[in-house]
C-alpha cells in the first residue's frame, strides 16, 4: 500500500539525518543548545518533537553551535557524530558520543574529539564501511582560514578514533560549486563550499553525495564523488561528477545536506534533505523534505526536487 504527502515534512530544520532501525525511523537534529532524536513509523511522519539525547555542559570546547549530528550503529553500539565549538567558529571540530543504554534515542555521553593530527576546522562527519574497513569523511579547511571547505577522508581505527592523516578528496572547482562565495555587500568574504558528505552504496560502488555552493543561498545543491575500486585513501580512485546531481526547483530552493534511507518496503530509496520555500530563504527558511529516487545502473538518479505542490507517493 502507499500514501501521498507533500513537502516539506517539517517547516524548519536543517541538515536532516534519518536512519531506519527495527520498525522505526529516527531523525537526529540539534535544537536549543542540545541534540535530539525523534522517532516515527514512516519518513513523512517525522517531526522535531524529540527526546534530548545530549545537553553539553557550559564552558566546554563543544558547548556551542552543535551542527549536523548523525547517529550510526557500529559494532553493536550507537554513536553520534557532531560538529561543535566553544562559541568561536574557527574552533569547530568533530566530536563523537556513545549511547549509554544501547538505544538510538536514549542518553549519549561525550567520548571526545575525533579527527586526524592536522586538527583543522572540521564539520559534517560521517562514516563509510567498505571491505572490512571504516573511513571517516568530513568537511574541513586546509589550514586556519575559511577560504575553501573541502571533503576529506581518513581510515578509522575504531568508531571513536581516526588513524593516519586525512586525504583531500574534493575541493570546489566548478562554477556551480562556487556560487554564493566571494565578497558580500557588507565586506564579508564567503568561502567556496564542499560539505555535508553522505554515503550511498550500490553493487560494490560507493558514492559520496556532498553539498556544494553556499548554504546561505538558493544555489546550494548536491554533487557526487564515485569510487569503484582501489585504495579508498587514494583520491585518484574517486571520480567527481562535473555537473550537480540535485538542484533547486520552484518552491524548493537551496536543496542540500541530505541523508538516505529505505522506505518501509525495504526496496524504495528515499533522499531526505533540507530546502527553502523562497529563493532568499537563507538559513532560517530551511525545512526538511523527502522524496524517492531511482538508479541508472550503479549511479543514483535523484530527478527534480519536488515542489510543495507535488503529491509524493510513499510505501506504508
Amino acid at each position: 500500500m502507499t500514501e501521498t504527502f507533500k513537502n516539506p515534512i517539517t517547516e524548519s530544520g536543517a541538515d536532516p539525518f534519518v536512519v531506519r532501525f527495527g520498525d522505526k525511523y529516527y531523525y537526529v537534529f540539534s535544537a536549543a543548545g542540545g541534540l535530539y532524536v525523534s522517532a516515527a513509523d514512516n519518513i513523512h511522519h517525522l517531526n522535531r518533537e524529540g527526546k534530548c539525547i545530549f545537553s553539553p555542559e557550559e564552558g566546554k570546547p563543544y558547548s556551542k553551535e552543535l551542527w549536523a549530528p548523525e547517529i550510526h550503529y557500529l559494532d553493536g553500539d550507537w554513536y553520534c557524530y557532531v560538529a561543535a565549538d566553544d562559541g568561536v567558529n574557527v574552533h569547530h571540530r568533530m566530536y563523537v558520543l556513545k549511547s549509554t543504554d544501547g538505544t538510538p534515542d536514549g542518553k549519549y555521553e561525550m567520548v571526545g574529539k575525533i579527527g586526524d593530527e592536522s586538527d583543522c576546522w572540521a564539520i559534517d562527519g560521517t562514516v563509510i564501511e567498505n571491505g572490512g574497513k571504516r573511513y571517516f569523511v568530513w568537511s574541513g579547511w586546509e589550514g586556519g582560514e575559511d577560504k575553501n571547505q573541502n571533503i576529506y577522508i581518513a581510515e578509522m581505527k575504531s568508531p571513536t578514533e581516526v588513524v593516519g592523516n586525512r586525504v583531500l578528496l574534493s575541493s570546489p572547482e566548478y562554477e556551480w560549486e562556487k556560487r554564493g562565495s566571494g565578497p558580500s555587500a557588507s565586506g564579508k568574504v564567503f568561502p567556496t563550499v564542499n560539505e555535508g558528505p553522505q554515503i550511498l552504496y550500490k553493487d560494490g560502488t560507493v558514492h559520496i553525495i556532498y553539498s556544494a555552493a553556499g548554504s546561505w543561498c538558493r544555489h546550494y545543491c548536491l554533487g557526487r564523488l564515485t569510487w569503484r575500486g582501489g585504495d579508498m585513501l587514494d583520491a585518484a580512485n574517486w571520480e567527481k561528477c562535473p555537473e550537480p546531481v540535485f538542484v533547486e526547483n520552484e518552491g524548493t530552493h537551496g536543496p542540500g545536506h541530505c541523508s538516505f534511507t529505505k522506505a518501509v518496503d525495504g526496496v524504495t530509496d528515499f533522499i531526505v534533505y533540507h530546502a527553502c520555500r523562497k529563493p532568499n530563504g537563507g538559513w532560517a527558511g530551511r525545512g526538511v523534505r523527502a522524496q524517492p529516487f531511482g538508479w541508472d545502473g550503479d549511479v543514483p538518479v535523484f530527478g527534480k526536487a519536488a515542489t510543495p505542490d507535488d503529491e509524493i507517493e510513499i510505501p506504508v
